[in-house]
C-alpha cells in the first residue's frame, strides 16, 4: 500500500537496467498498518521502483531492477520486520494458500482456547470478585491468554518498533499489557492503594477478553477474505494436475505416460479422454470430439474439434477422444494468461486507495497520541479516581481503534468486484477502470467485429438457371472462389461447402484486380466478381437481377455475380451481419443515459444501415485509426469521460486514449493489451454490465469507507470517555474488543455481497 513516502518516489535505477514486473505472495500481515510497512520498507529498498501491497489478497506487486536487487534481497528486507516473501517456490500461490490455510487453523486453535481460558475469568471478574484468591485465579488463566496465545502481537509490535514504525499489532499489545501488567500489580501489591483509601481494580477478564475477541475478529476476516478471492480459485480449479502424454515405444507402437502439468513441454503429443480437461494450448492432432469452450469464449455451445483445429487449456472435452501437440504451456496459455489478469487487477489500487493509504499509515501513530492524551486528560480532571478511569480508558482507545478496516474496505470491494467480473466474461486489468466506468457517459463502438460479427458471410444467394442446372454449376462456383484471395470468397466458400458442395477442376484461373477471377471449365470460361466486370464481357444485367442487387445494397450488402460467356447465372450478396444481441445492449446504454457513438472505417452507406439497424443516431465511416482517437479525445475535450469498445489493430489507439478501455475478446492481442478491460465473449451486453459493476463495485467502496471512518470517528471519543461526564458511562475494553472485530467483519461482509449483486 501506498504511504506519503512511496507517493513521492520514483528513485532512479541504474542506467540502462531493465524493469522487471513481478507479483509475490506476503506472509505474516495482521492489519492494513502491516501492508503500510511492508510497502514502504520495499519502496525504500535501492533497486525497486515501486512496490504495492495488497492486503486483502496478501501480495505485493514490485517493479524492480534484477541487477540492483534479486527477489531473496527484498525477501530479507521484508523478515526483517517480522514478514515474508514466497520468492523460490515452483508455485508461489499453493504455498501462499497453504500457509493461509495454516494461519487460519492456528487462529482457529487460538480462538477456540483464548475463549476456553477467557470464560472463568469474565465469570469471576463479573459475578464473584470478592471470592478467596479470586485475582489470582483471573491472574493465573489469563497471563497465558496474553502472553502465549496473544504473543504474536507482542513479538510484531516488537519487530515495528525497531523499525520506528507501529501497525494494529502495537495498539493490541500496548492495550492488553498495560492492562495485565496493572491488575497484576494491583493483585501482588494491593496495600499500595488500600494505603491511599483506594479499591485496587483488576481487569484481567479485559485484557484477555480482548485477546480472545481480536482473534475471533480475525477468524472471521480470514474466511470472509478467502471468500473474496473464489473467482480466482475456479479459475485456477480449472488446470489439471496431471497430463497424459505419449513417447514412441518399441516397434509400431506409442507409450501412454502420466506426467505433472508443470513438466509438459512444447512439441510433446497430449491424449485427452472423454469429459477430462484439457491441460495446455495446442492444435489436434488425430481424433474427434467436441469441447466446452464456455469458460473461455462464454459460448455455451460445444465447439467441434478436427485435425487441425486449436484447443486451449481449462477447456473440458464432451464424448470423443484426440491426441494434440502441445504449442503453449505454463504460463503462455490463454487461461494462464486469464488467471494473471485476474490476479494483477484483484492486486492494483483503486485511486482512492492510495488516500486510504496514506491515512492507514499515519492512523496507529495518532491513536497512540490519542490514548496518550486521554490518560493525561484523566489524571488532571479524573478526581479520586483518576488512575484508575485514565488507564481503563487510554486501553480502551487502543483497543477500539482499527486500522483494518479502512485497509479492508478498497481492496475487498476491488477483489469481489473483479471476481465478479471474471463470473461474467468481463476481465479487468485494474482497479482505476474498475473505479472509473461508473462516470462513463459517452461510449464509442467499432462496428466490425463489435456491433457485428466481423465476418463476412452469404446472406442471399439467387440462382438465374433452372434447378437441374445448379448441380452443375454450383461446383465450378465453389472452385474459382476457393482459388480466389478476396475476403469474401471464403464467404461463398462457406457458404457452398456448408450446402455439401465439392469444387470442380478448373483448367484455367485468372485473378481480375478490382473486379473479380476467371477461370475454364469442361471449354467454358466463368467468371465471379462485381458489375464492373459483367460491363467488361458485355453481360446485360436483367431488370430482375438489378432490383435485387439494388435492395442489397440499401441494406449495406456487397453484390456478386457468377456468369458464363452469354448469361448470368447467380447473384449473391455478402454482409457482416449485426449481432443479434447489439440492439438490445446499445438500447440498455442509452436508457441509463449514456450517449453512444459509432465509428467504422466501412464506407458510408453500410455505416448508415448498420446505424440503423442498432439504434445508433451519430456515427462516423470512413475513419482512420487517428480519426478514431481524435473522436475520442474531441469527446473528452466535451467534458465526457469515454469508454471506447473495439477489437481491432485499427481500433488500439482509439483504446489507448479513452478513459474507459474494454477490448472485445476475439479480436487482436494488441487491442487486448491496450485495452483495461477485455470481453471473453463476443455479446455486447457484456458492455453496459461492466459499467454496472463498476458503479455496484464503487458503491460499496464508498459504504465500507463510511462506515470504516464513522465507527472510529464515533468510537474513539467513546472510549475516551466523553459520555462519562453526562451519564456516567465508561466503555469497557471488552466490548471495545468485540466492536473492533466486528468492524473489519462488517466492511468484508458489505464487500462480498457483491458477489450476489444484479448486472
Amino acid at each position: 500500500m501506498v504511504n506519503a513516502a512511496s507517493s513521492a518516489l520514483e528513485k532512479p535505477i541504474r542506467p540502462g537496467g531493465a524493469i522487471t514486473r513481478q507479483t509475490f505472495p506476503v506472509l505474516e500481515m495482521t492489519c492494513a498498518a502491516c501492508a503500510v510497512s511492508v510497502e514502504s520498507m520495499l519502496n525504500n529498498t535501492p533497486g525497486v521502483a515501486k512496490a504495492a501491497v495488497n492486503y486483502a489478497n496478501q501480495s505485493v506487486a514490485v517493479e524492480y531492477d534484477p541487477k540492483a536487487i534479486t527477489p531473496q534481497g527484498m525477501q530479507q528486507v521484508v523478515q526483517s520486520i517480522g514478514y515474508d516473501l514466497v520468492v523460490d517456490a515452483e508455485d508461489p500461490q499453493q504455498v501462499q494458500q497453504e500457509a493461509q490455510q495454516r494461519h487460519y487453523e492456528a487462529v482457529k486453535q487460538r480462538t477456540i482456547w483464548a475463549a476456553i481460558l477467557s470464560l472463568p475469568v469474565v465469570i469471576i471478574g463479573m459475578f464473584f470478585m470478592d471470592m478467596p484468591y479470586g485475582n489470582y485465579i483471573m491472574m493465573a488463566l489469563s497471563a497465558p491468554v496474553v502472553f502465549w496465545l496473544g504473543r504474536s502481537y507482542f513479538i510484531n509490535a516488537y519487530k515495528q518498533a525497531r523499525h520506528g514504525k507501529a501497525n494494529m499489532d502495537t495498539l493490541v499489545a500496548l492495550s492488553t499489557g498495560i492492562a495485565f501488567l496493572f491488575s497484576a500489580f494491583n493483585t501482588l501489591y494491593p496495600e499500595f492503594w488500600h494505603s491511599r483509601g483506594l479499591h485496587p481494580h483488576v481487569y484481567f477478564e479485559a485484557a484477555a477478553v480482548v485477546i480472545a475477541f481480536i482473534s475471533l475478529g480475525k477468524l472471521l476476516e480470514e474466511r470472509a477474505k478467502s471468500n473474496t478471492s473464489s473467482a480466482l480459485k475456479k479459475l485456477m480449479g480449472l488446470q489439471p494436475k496431471t497430463v497424459r502424454i505419449v513417447e514412441e515405444g518399441a516397434g509400431p507402437h506409442s507409450v501412454e505416460r502420466e506426467l505433472p502439468i508443470a513438466q509438459v513441454r512444447v512439441g510433446q503429443i497430449i491424449v485427452v479422454r472423454p469429459g477430462e480437461k484439457i491441460p495446455v494450448d495446442g492444435v489436434v492432432e488425430s481424433g474427434e470430439s467436441y469441447v466446452d469452450e464456455s469458460m473461455i469464449s462464454g459460448e455455451a455451445i460445444p465447439v467441434a474439434k478436427r485435425t487441425g483445429e486449436s484447443v486451449f487449456a481449462g477447456t473440458i472435452n464432451q464424448k470423443g477422444s484426440f491426441r494434440f501437440t502441445a504449442r503453449k504451456v505454463g504460463g503462455e496459455t490463454v487461461l494462464a494468461q486469464i488467471i494473471r489478469m485476474v490476479q494483477e487487477a484483484q492486486g492494483s489500487k483503486a485511486p482512492v486507495q492510495k488516500l486510504v493509504d496514506k491515512i492507514a499509515g499515519i492512523f496507529v501513530p495518532v491513536v497512540i497520541g490519542i490514548a496518550i492524551l486521554t490518560f493525561a486528560a484523566w489524571m488532571l480532571f479524573g478526581g479520586e479516581n483518576a488512575f484508575t478511569h485514565a488507564l481503563l480508558t487510554s486501553v480502551t482507545v487502543l483497543v477500539i481503534a482499527c486500522p483494518c478496516a479502512l485497509g479492508l474496505a478498497t481492496p475487498t470491494a476491488i477483489m469481489v468486484g473483479v471476481g465478479k467480473g471474471a463470473d461474467n466474461n468481463i476481465l479487468i486489468k485494474d482497479a482505476e477502470s474498475l473505479e472509473l466506468g461508473y462516470k462513463v457517459n459517452a461510449v464509442v463502438l467499432d462496428k466490425t467485429g463489435t456491433i457485428t460479427e466481423g465476418k463476412p458471410t452469404v446472406t442471399d444467394l439467387a440462382w438465374q438457371v433452372s434447378d437441374g442446372e445448379i448441380p452443375n454449376l454450383s461446383p465450378v462456383l465453389y472452385a474459382l472462389e476457393a482459388r480466389s484471395e478476396h475476403p469474401l470468397a471464403d464467404a461463398v466458400v462457406e457458404r457452398l461447402r456448408a450446402d455439401g458442395v465439392v469444387g470442380s477442376v478448373l483448367v484455367g484461373f485468372e485473378s481480375l484486380t478490382g473486379r473479380g477471377v476467371s477461370g475454364r471449365y469442361q471449354n467454358n470460361t466463368y467468371v465471379v466478381g462485381n458489375a464492373r466486370l459483367l460491363a467488361e464481357q458485355g453481360l446485360r444485367i436483367t431488370p430482375t437481377v438489378q432490383k435485387l442487387a439494388t435492395d442489397w445494397q440499401e441494406a449495406a450488402k456487397t453484390v456478386v455475380y457468377f456468369a458464363d460467356q452469354t448469361r448470368i447465372l447467380a447473384v449473391m450478396a455478402i454482409a457482416d451481419p449485426v449481432k443479434h444481441t447489439s440492439r438490445e445492449a446499445i438500447h440498455t446504454l442509452r436508457k441509463r443515459g449514456i450517449a453512444v457513438y459509432m465509428m467504422t472505417g466501412d464506407n458510408q452507406q453500410t455505416a448508415q444501415a448498420v446505424a440503423k439497424a442498432v439504434g445508433v443516431s451519430d456515427y462516423r465511416a470512413e475513419a482512420l485509426p487517428a480519426d478514431k482517437a481524435a473522436f475520442v479525445q474531441e469527446l473528452q475535450a466535451q467534458g465526457k469521460v469515454v469508454a471506447m469498445i473495439g477489437d481491432g489493430i485499427n481500433d488500439s489507439q482509439a483504446l489507448a486514449q479513452a478513459d474507459v478501455s474494454i477490448a472485445m475478446g476475439r479480436g487482436s492481442d494488441i487491442a487486448m493489451d491496450v485495452a483495461k478491460m477485455t470481453l471473453i465473449t463476443s455479446d455486447l451486453k457484456s458492455v453496459p454490465k461492466a459499467l454496472q459493476l463498476s458503479r455496484k463495485t464503487v458503491q460499496a467502496i464508498r459504504q465500507n469507507l463510511f462506515w470504516a471512518f464513522i465507527y472510529n470517528v464515533i468510537g474513539i471519543p467513546i472510549a475516551a470517555g466523553l459520555l462519562y461526564p453526562v451519564n456516567g458511562f465508561l466503555l469497557n475494553p471488552m466490548i471495545a474488543g468485540a466492536a473492533m472485530a466486528l468492524s473489519s467483519v462488517s466492511v468484508v461482509t458489505n464487500s462480498l455481497r457483491l458477489r450476489s449483486a444484479k448486472l
